[in-house]
Formats: C-alpha cells, sequence, structure tokens
C-alpha cells in the first residue's frame, strides 16, 4: 500500500506515519500545496497512491480544499469512486460524519486525533488496504 500523510503536527504526522509504515511506502507533505503536488507527481509515475490521511486544519490551503482538488483531478481523468483513492480526514473535531451531498468530494473516512491504530487498521481492513 502506497500512503500519503498530510499533516503540518509534527508529532501527529510521525504517529500515523508510524503505524503506516507496517504496510508500505509512506510520503509526507506538511501542507495543502505539497499535498497536491505529491498526488500529482504519483500519478504522473503511473504509481498512485492507495490512501491519503488527510489533516483537515492545515496552513494555506485547508483538507477541504486539497480533497476538492483531488476528487476534481480525478474526475477529470475519469476516474469512478470504486478506484479513487481512499481519503481519511484526520480531526481534534469528535462530532463528524462523511457527508455524501458532497457528491465527488467526498472523503472515506473521518479519525480523530490522536488517532488510534486499532482504528485506523480497521478502517483499513473496512476499505480493503489490508487484510
Amino acid at each position: 500500500m502506497r500512503s500519503l500523510i498530510v499533516e503540518d503536527e509534527f508529532t501527529s504526522r510521525m504517529q500515523i506515519k508510524y503505524f503506516l509504515d507496517e504496510y508500505g511506502n509512506c510520503d509526507i507533505a506538511v501542507n495543502g500545496t505539497e499535498a497536491i503536488q505529491a498526488y500529482k507527481a504519483s500519478i504522473d509515475s503511473k504509481i498512485p497512491y492507495d490512501l491519503i490521511c488527510l489533516d483537515i486544519n492545515l496552513p494555506g490551503k485547508n483538507g477541504h480544499q486539497v480533497l476538492k482538488e483531488i476528487r476534481r483531478i480525478e474526475e477529470m481523468m475519469g476516474k469512478s469512486s470504486a478506484n479513487s483513492v481512499k481519503i481519511f480526514m484526520t480531526t481534534v473535531l469528535t462530532e463528524m460524519r462523511i457527508d455524501s451531498s458532497y457528491g465527488v468530494n467526498v472523503c472515506d473516512e473521518y479519525l480523530t486525533k490522536p488517532i488510534e491504530k486499532e482504528k485506523l487498521e480497521e478502517k483499513l481492513r473496512q476499505h480493503r488496504l489490508i487484510r
């Protein structure tokens, strides 16, 4: 599994990386602009990400803006939701839910920080990213 962790806070970033390193290659972006650049580079290299862990509160472009841009790129490429990158939004807020009214701009999961390894692995299994 190839992952991109988009997180500006060092401790959270390293914690998620520690959990995901077990399952494959993890790249890091510390802001929204870097995230979009990394996503585009993965597409250009023909080695796309399977998972993006995307913090909502980022400097510059926030997580929702990054999500919207990634989904727009996928739509332009003709990708369906079945073969699009899985995006898990991370937040310190406890009352988040997936709102399907966002259509193609919807994320796949919300995870509350601090991330618990067991919860992350459960979500990875649900989305068939790991067994």
